[in-house]
């Protein structure tokens, strides 16, 4: 049998590390290609129809499929250089209304109405307007990335203050271009990507349900914990599978099967980030990514076998997932994003030699180093999580929550990464 071709559009710091680590998975099967820009090098200058046009010109007749794990602005391109080749995938449409954090409420709110807090659109133009939410509340792009510019806001002075920062201008100037050009030919959203989104707090454990949608159903890969370093909103550690009540994710599991159809996300990978207050035993939703979630691949594979990006291969080219369960050689798995909170220089850190003899050292470890010796760490408002600086995330399983704590340990010791204080 002939294997299906695949191009990889906008490609992420995850693709290389969990293409390979499943790449006895997939290899008979498929054919990588990879298109340019990556993620990391896209100019926010990008012509949106110029690059569709081009690389639906060198890629039409050679490829089966389209995949992205990039957000942004991989998930929408995607989806509009597939359709311009007439291959399967999402409407570029939907992945947009998903990606518009207010449009998305708006479906969110007809849709699964208990799990959505109150909301409303801010205008940096009109900063005295007070949001109908009320103070406080939590503030973010309609459009962002990681939690870059998003935050808990006491009072109007706050909100004024916030938004007259140099960083927001920076962010609307430099970030936007690209959304509000699909936004413009995509979509029929008119509410462009300078705005922000007012909601009312939440609180509680956050997990993520991935899967997908095919013919109108949504079927789950996992639902995966996410915790929180003490006192801040920097994520530590992503726990699969979840350690929550089996009650509790399957009412998670329904908020997706609910509203990602509503959304419109055919044939498409997603990612929700939801909330548990167990005070009020409710559940509400964050955010939906329309997109497969890159850092997460491998945690399935090391438990069931699968990694998500077989998922996504199966999906991108037209075909239909298979989802083994208990078939990886671990039980538990985790991501643990390596970060300090305190401007820093790097004293040590490990070269491509040192990573790879502790991934071998650790069977089922993946390593994705963010820095070099000599890098410093100082400007972390514009950073992930505007708190702290990531400088590694590594990825491992073991048979039980204690020996991963324990296997964590050693990978850290092994590692080796130093770091002295910045005055």
């Amino acid at each position: 049998m002939s294997r299906k071709r695949v191009l990889i559009v906008f490609s992420t710091g995850w693709d290389a590390r969990q293409l390979e680590a499943c790449r006895a998975a997939w290899e008979p099967r498929f054919e990588l290609h990879w298109a340019e820009p990556s993620d990391a090098d896209c100019p926010w200058s990008l012509d949106v129809a110029d690059w569709v046009e081009r690389t639906a010109d060198v890629w039409r007749g050679r490829v089966d499929g389209i995949l992205s794990s990039s957000d942004y602005p991989g998930a929408t391109l995607a989806a509009a250089l597939a359709r311009a080749l007439e291959l399967p995938g999402p409407d570029p449409a939907a992945i947009l209304a998903s990606s518009h954090k207010y449009v998305s409420r708006q479906i969110q709110e007809r849709v699964v109405p208990e799990a959505v807090p109150s909301f409303d659109l801010v205008d940096p133009l009109h900063p005295e307007r007070t949001p109908s939410t009320g103070f406080p509340c939590f503030v973010k792009p309609v459009k962002g990335a990681f939690s870059l510019l998003a935050r808990r806001i006491e009072d109007a002075a706050e909100l004024r203050d916030f938004l007259a920062r140099p960083a927001v201008a920076e962010f609307l100037a430099e970030w936007m271009p690209i959304f509000n050009q699909c936004l413009q030919r995509y979509s029929e959203i008119r509410i462009d990507g300078k705005h922000f989104l007012a909601e009312g707090l939440l609180t509680g454990e956050q997990v993520t349900v991935e899967g997908y949608c095919l013919d109108g159903e949504v079927e789950i890969l996992g639902v995966v914990d996410s915790h929180m370093h003490p006192g801040t909103r920097s994520f530590a550690r992503f726990d699969y599978p979840s350690g929550l009540d089996e009650a509790l994710r399957e009412r998670m599991r329904d908020v997706a099967r609910r509203l990602i159809p509503a959304l419109g996300l055919e044939r498409c990978m997603f990612n929700i980030e939801l909330v548990h207050d167990a005070a009020r035993d409710a559940i509400a939703v964050v955010e939906v990514n329309p997109r497969l979630c890159g850092q997460f691949g491998d945690l399935y594979q090391l438990v069931h076998g699968v990694n998500g990006y077989e998922v996504a291969l199966d999906l991108a080219s037209g075909g239909r997932p298979t989802l083994e369960r208990g078939a990886g050689p671990a039980r538990v798995s985790a991501s643990f994003p390596e970060r300090i909170f305190r401007p820093s220089r790097v004293v040590q850190a490990p070269d491509q030699a040192r990573v790879r003899a502790v991934e071998a050292r650790f069977p089922g470890t993946h390593i994705w180093p963010e820095c070099a010796t000599g890098d410093r760490f100082t400007d972390f408002e514009r950073g992930e999580d505007g708190a702290s600086a990531r400088y590694a995330v590594i990825n491992t399983g073991a048979d039980s929550r204690e020996a991963l704590f324990e296997r964590i340990a050693a990978i850290r010791s092994a590692l080796d990464y130093r770091f002295e204080p910045l005055d």
